[in-house]
């Protein structure tokens, strides 16, 4: 997927701030805008410098007062900061997890307002949806329980933007909700990473046979961060009409196909352990709303996405090491 050339003008000489800009998806944003001649400027508590084009600012979200200051004068932001956390962390740490990501959203997502930025995206997560094997932004119900605890920080902030649409009629903050995104940059920390930086890791390390949990049948929506950093870069530009727009690879595939296209790229022995649990059955992503809303078109295949990952991980092993962690920093 290539952004259109017009779209990419629209940035040219504007202030950007992008929350999160050293992570898996905001420094692929940062990637997209730096080549459009505006002026960037990364917010981070991560000691990582991901672009000679942009300003980068150390700073902690969950102060108000700093939110105010790195929002005045911007036209756009883009909100994609978040806490990480793998499954086991966020079921146990609920509140390490919880209260930091309510404070950093609403903050942020304040300042714009009285700031009066010009747009504002807000990167929120599958998570905010309840229990499902298909994801449509139509059957999404408001008085629905999400899929777990975490998710209900992502959801308060889409009801913020809810809100201020309500009450001040303000439409221009705009929702995605990506599902398991993967790609360069990835949280490869074997104490609190997802799926496929988890089995990158674990091969790295020569842990043979790799066992994985489950016996490979459940089907996931892997996509790849550049295909969500365009689809968050189309979402501030067409507007979600305060509303959320998902955002899929379009091409689920098993945990087995996974695997097994993995081993197209780096040789590993593997087995599946059926004795273990390996979650839902089915969690994909209809990207239909997407398509249609903001031009969305997912382009990265999963061979060609993983083959990226695997050769950014081998140059940059130990990236997760300068990456904050909530978990660590507030035992």
């Amino acid at each position: 997927m290539a952004i259109k050339e017009e779209i990419l003008k629209s940035f040219v000489s504007k202030n950007v701030l992008v929350t999160g800009g050293t992570g898996l998806i905001g420094r692929q944003v940062v990637d997209i805008l730096s080549e459009t001649g505006s002026n960037i400027r990364i917010v981070s508590l991560d000691r990582i410098v991901v672009s000679g084009k942009a300003e980068h600012i150390t700073g902690d979200l969950t102060d108000y007062g700093f939110c105010r200051e790195i929002c005045k004068n911007m036209d756009f932001v883009f909100h994609i900061a978040g806490i990480g956390a793998s499954v086991k962390a966020a079921e146990h740490r609920i509140a390490t997890h919880f209260v930091p990501m309510l404070m950093m959203n609403t903050n942020i997502l304040e300042a714009c307002r009285l700031q009066k930025v010009g747009k504002v995206v807000y990167t929120s997560s599958v998570g905010a949806y309840p229990h499902a094997e298909v994801f449509r932004e139509t059957e999404y119900r408001l008085d629905s329980l999400p899929m777990d605890f975490a998710g209900w920080a992502k959801r308060m902030a889409e009801l913020q933007i809810n809100a201020y649409k309500t009450e001040h009629n303000l439409s221009n903050f705009s929702v995605v909700r990506p599902s398991n995104v993967y790609g360069p940059g990835d949280n490869f920390n074997p104490e609190n990473s997802l799926v496929i930086p988890s089995l990158m890791y674990r091969i790295y390390s020569k842990e043979s046979p790799l066992v994985i949990w489950g016996d490979g049948s459940a089907i996931r929506d892997f996509v790849f961060s550049r295909d969500v950093a365009e689809g968050i870069v189309l979402a501030l530009h067409y507007g979600t009409n305060s509303g959320f727009v998902n955002l899929g690879s379009g091409a689920p595939c098993s945990v087995r196909e996974l695997v097994e296209t993995l081993r197209t790229i780096v040789d590993f022995k593997y087995v599946f352990d059926p004795s273990k649990p390996s979650g839902a059955v089915k969690r994909i992503m209809d990207i239909s709303l997407a398509k249609e809303l903001i031009h969305y078109n997912p382009s990265t295949p999963l061979r060609e996405g993983l083959k990226k990952t695997w050769e950014w991980f081998l140059k940059h092993p130990d990236e997760y090491m300068n990456k904050l962690n909530y978990f660590e920093n507030n035992a």
